[in-house]
This record gives C-alpha cells, structure tokens and sequence, in this order.
C-alpha cells in the first residue's frame, strides 16, 4: 500500500485569454490600495498594459529584476517599497520578476499578484532561489507562495520562439523531477503525467508555429500544472545542479534546465525505473532521457552547457557542492557519477538509452501528424493525432513485430466480418475493454444529481414496437412476471411528460430476440411514452444473466485471459424527452449473479454501478393491475432523473 500526505495549493488562479484585464479586481481583492509593480526592460510592452489597467492603485514601479534573484537587487526594490508604502506586489515576466516578489514578499509579508509571460511555473511554488556572493540558496516557506496567479495566453504569443522552448523544458523538468520524488502522490503524479504529455505535444507545435494559440495555451496550461508539482515535492539533484550553475557561474536558468535535464534522467534511471516508464509512455517514446533529449533537439532548444558559456575547466568546481548536502534523489550521489554526469551535458552528448536498438521514429510520427493539418474539423484532428501518437508509442514500446500487428489485423477484419445487422463485435470489444465505460462515463458523470447512466450494449434495435401501459412485453415468453412501475422526473423531482422510453432485455435462458431466429417480430423490447405524471408501466419477465456471443475473437480473447463472458441480470433504458439530455442505462437485479467478485469476474462489460443496482422485489398474491398470476411475481419501482439541457 502507497501511503501519503497531500497538501492542495491555496493559490487563486486565473486562466484564459485577456485574462490581465482582470489584475486591478484581483488586487482590490487582497485588499491593495498602493501597488508595486514588478518587471525588467524587455517588459516594457507588457508593463505599459498593467499600468493603465491598474489605475490608480499603482504608486510605483521597479523594473530591475534580474536572474537568479540577486539579494542586492531585493534590497534596492525593498527601499521602493518603504518610500512608497506599498500593500501590494504586481510581478508580471518570468522567473526573474516572479522571484523578486517572492524575495519582497518572504521580507514583508505582502500579497502577491503574478502575471506570467514565460513557462517558468514557479509562480505556483512556496520555493525561493536567491543569490548572494556568487551563491544560490533555495528556501521554501508558505510566506513565499504568491496569493494569485493570472495566466494570460495571449501574453505568451510574443515569447520567441527559442525562449518558449527552453522555458517549456524547464517547466518539463519539474514534473519529471515530481515523479519520482519520495513526497509525490496520486494527485501529483496524474498532474505531472499530464503536464508530461501537454509538452510534448505542444512543445513542437509552437516551435512549429509561435503564433499557434491553442498550442500556447496547453503549453501554459502544462507549466501551471508542472509548477503545481514543483511546489509540492521536494526537487532532487536536476534543481540542485542547475541552481549551482547558474548561482555560480552564471549560466542562464532555463537554458541550464534544457541542457541538464535528459543527462539527469539518465543517472537516475537505474534507480527510479517505475518513474522513467511512466514519463516515456507520456512523451510516447521507448526511453524517457533520450526522449527528452530528442525533443529538445527536435525544438532546437540548447543540448550542450559548452555552448551556454560554460568553461570546461570549471566542470571540477560545479560537482562538490551538488555532491556535498544531501538531498531527496532516488539514486545515491557520487561525485564521480555527477562529475561524467556534467561531461556529457558539457559535450552535449546524447545519452545512452535504456532501449538502444530502437530507432527515433519521431520524425515518422510527426510527419504522419502533419498530414492532418488540412483537415478543417479541429477536434477531429486533435483526436487523429493523439490516436497517431498513442498508436505509435504503443507500438514502439511494446517494440511489436509483424506476426505480433498482423494478428492484431487479422482480429480486426475477423470482428468485422462477423459484423452484422443484429450482432455487433465491435461493440463488444469496446465493451469487454472498458472503453464503452470510460466514454460513458466522461460524457454523462458531470450530473451528480440524476441517475447513473449505462452503456448501450450491442442488442439495442431502434424502432422498437410501440406499447400501451399496462401491456406484456414478454410475448407469451416463460419465465417470473416481472411488474414495471417507472416514473421520469427532472432532477428537481417534477414528473416529465411525454418522454419516449425504449425498453428491452433477455428472455429467462438470457438471449435477446435477434439472437432467436425462430421467433416472430420482436419481443422483450418496446417503446413507451410516460403519462402526465411522467409514469409508465409494463409487465414482462425477471431477466436472468446471459453470456455476450463469445463464438467469435471477442471471446477467444476474453477465454485467453480467463475471463467469462456473463453479464448480471439486466434491463436496458434509453430515454429521450425534450429539453433534457438523453439517458441511456440499465437496471441491475439486487443479489443477482456477477455483481461481485474479483477483477474479471464481475459483469463482463464492466456496466455495473452501484445505484443502478436496486430491488426486484419477490410478491405473491394480488397484482397490481388486477392480472391473475399464479406463484410469484416480482415488482420494479423506480424513478429515473433525468437532466435538462444545456443552455
């Protein structure tokens, strides 16, 4: 069992597009009168804007933040604020104005507003890096953590192209760094794992195209993401080692980052395999540091800390203070690891990967991507080209072979051979692989209030014979009287009229009419429509649990992993009315077979959820509506709530 302590960030964040319209109202927020602006002579433009949209609130500005936060510039911005008595901090840019206030903020306890122009992410982080006499110390504290963070993409779309690159690889460095630290936890690691993804994507988007804006807004997006996590975990040797080049000799920061970065995953490979593989199913490629490598490479970023500035002869000094204090780093230091560690970053390098005989094929990816580009449906080309992608990892790091794809072909076209008008194999591929679940569940789990809904299953006809209430469905089919009583509401409870109810099930041995060709029109299915009180009622019979057909690859595969086919004893719901959303469901018999169990031993399609399971309740003796039935009846009460609409 993974035990952990998760701590959510208390930062307020903005996100959109014009969103430093909103920075004056999140200021007069935190209670600002006299605002401090922060920012540096490359800014100009951006400041210009935060000048006239603060108003009067603004009583002074300080635009000399510097790289790697230099005490004496702190100190000089700190005069500004006493003379001016400022209550507030504005820090619009990168790193560099985000770190000042943070240095201002952890002397006097102002509120911070930051707008981020860069990829930097630490704007979401308790975590200071502050230098003096030539060296950085990094602190964390609560004091540090900016009250509010305002993401404007449209501020990133004048970043240069090869500033965006190695600020988005710095924000990469961050989720990585995340997952394999001992303090990360579920929340963190699907925050990283995501952010790892975005990047990725989006990365070679914007080198690409800079002006791209949905390609800027997920790269900001992942950097928020990726801050998130930095702020949360302890940072291990990648932040040591960058932090000591750059307090010490200089380097610029998220150069440094993109340059050091896949030479860290690399030594920390061995010791942190779970991490490694997780980041390079993200990135979609067979080895996490070579990939990392790659796409750096791919963007143009920087590969070599020679190229940066760095003196060979001062490779030496950088490795006894990274090697000196211990910090959390999944594999033990040693100097002489760091010391080849730095060699290659110096030389640039390629590392070594984890799955040498594989060949780059990112070329072969992106080339096949961009022959969407023409496609005019933007969702339709971002689900193309994750599928390419995904489809592409896959199969590099499995490292398929051909008689591997070419069953995977052949059980392809047999499925769809098998297809026809009344048996759909596909359907039950998706449904035995859980991903008619996911999608159901992703489109209709965002109304709390209303009832569960279901998958469709392969034996839904549409145009189901209409039928009276009251009516037998069962068609002289043996098996228990099952009495419907099925009420439709909205989701405050007001009955709804008129709503068109298909029901349909299995006959007691558990087959559907079209698997029975002996019988005559349809059966066990039918459509009605809820009365003014939004009621219908029906009778039919107790549906038992039925084996999917499994005579076909859907159930050799389900055999090869010893899984049966069963699905628990069901009845099928799609209801349509207006002005509300339709519901697709079923309603599952309490105490019935294949509700419990281990993992592969429940329902076969993994449709079940828990308040769909309800009472079929065993009755003798009168009827409800007076039909004389010998023995036991069963009786189903239940009311659907269903959602409206959206407007």
């Amino acid at each position: 069992m993974r035990s952990f302590v998760h701590t959510a960030s208390p930062s307020r964040v903005l996100f959109g597009a014009g969103t430093v319209r909103q920075v004056a109202a999140e200021a007069d927020r935190l209670g600002a009168s006299r605002v401090l602006l922060l920012s540096s002579p490359p800014l100009e433009k951006y400041a210009a804007r935060l000048r006239d949209v603060l108003g009067g609130l603004l009583v002074a500005e300080f635009d000399g933040a510097a790289m790697h936060t230099p005490v004496e510039v702190t100190e000089r911005a700190l005069d500004v604020v006493r003379d001016h008595r400022v209550d507030c901090l504005v820090a619009i840019g990168g790193g560099s104005t985000t770190g000042l206030a943070k240095a201002l903020a952890v002397r006097t306890d102002l509120p911070q507003v930051i707008v981020p122009t860069t990829y930097a992410g630490s704007e979401v982080t308790p975590v200071l890096g502050e230098t003096e006499d030539g060296r950085k110390v990094t602190r964390s504290s609560p004091a540090i953590l900016p009250e509010t963070v305002v993401y404007d993409v449209d501020l990133t779309l004048g970043l240069p192209a090869t500033m965006s690159i190695t600020s988005g690889v710095n924000a990469l460095a961050h989720a990585v760094e995340a997952l394999y630290s001992p303090d990360a936890d579920p929340v963190i690691d699907a925050m990283a794992l995501e952010a790892v993804a975005a990047i990725a994507r989006s990365l070679p988007a914007v080198h690409d195209d800079p002006s791209d804006a949905e390609a800027r807004a997920e790269l900001l997006k992942a950097a928020w993401l990726a801050g998130t996590c930095l702020g949360a975990v302890g940072m291990g040797l990648h932040h040591k080692l960058c932090h000591t080049l750059g307090g010490t000799f200089g380097l610029p920061h998220a150069e440094t980052h993109t340059v050091v970065l896949p030479h860290v995953m690399a030594y920390n490979a061995p010791a942190a395999a779970d991490a490694m593989e997780r980041i390079a199913r993200a990135l979609g490629v067979p080895d996490a540091p070579t990939g990392v490598f790659d796409l750096v490479r791919r963007v143009g970023g920087p590969t070599s800390l020679r190229d940066l500035g760095m003196a060979e002869g001062d490779l030496d000094r950088a490795v006894e203070p990274a090697a000196s204090q211990p910090y959390p780093n999944p594999r033990e230091l040693s100097r002489d690891g760091i010391a080849d560690l730095l060699r290659d970053a110096w030389e640039g390098r390629r590392p070594t990967g984890a799955a040498p005989s594989v060949p780059d094929l990112s070329a072969l990816t992106d080339e096949v991507v961009a022959s969407f580009d023409g496609y005019a449906d933007p969702r339709g080309r971002e689900l193309l080209t994750d599928l390419v992608r995904t489809l592409h990892g896959y199969a590099i790091r499995n490292d398929l072979t051909p008689p591997e794809w070419q069953r995977a072909i052949g059980f392809l076209t047999e499925a769809g051979h098998i297809t026809t008008g009344t048996r759909q194999e596909f359907i039950l591929l998706s449904d035995t692989l859980g991903v008619s679940s996911v999608v159901d569940a992703l489109a209709n789990s965002r109304t709390p209030d209303t009832t569960s809904s279901a998958i469709l299953g392969p034996f839904y006809v549409a145009g189901p014979p209409a039928a009276e209430h009251g009516s037998d469905i069962a068609g002289g089919l043996s098996g228990t009287p099952l009495w419907s009583d099925i009420r439709v509401t909205g989701p405050e409870g007001k009955p709804v009229a008129e709503a068109v109810v298909d029901v349909w099930q299995s006959n007691e041995d558990g087959f559907y009419d079209v698997q029975l060709p002996d019988l005559e029109g349809p059966v066990l299915r039918a459509r009605f429509t809820t009365d003014a009180g939004g009621r219908l009622t029906f009778w039919s019979i107790l549906p038992s649990e039925y084996p999917i057909p499994d005579d076909g690859p859907v159930g050799r595969m389900l055999s090869a992993v010893g899984r049966h086919p069963y699905r628990a004893p069901h009845l099928h719901f799609l209801i349509n009315a207006p002005g509300y959303q339709p519901l697709v469901t079923q309603l599952f018999v309490r105490g019935g077979a294949y509700l419990d169990g281990a993992p592969g031993q429940r329902d076969a399609v993994f449709g079940v959820k828990d308040d769909l399971i309800t009472d079929f309740t065993p009755r003798t003796g009168p009827t409800p509506d007076g039909r004389p039935v010998d023995g036991e009846w069963r009786l189903l009460d239940f009311t659907f709530r269903i959602a409206r609409l959206a407007r």
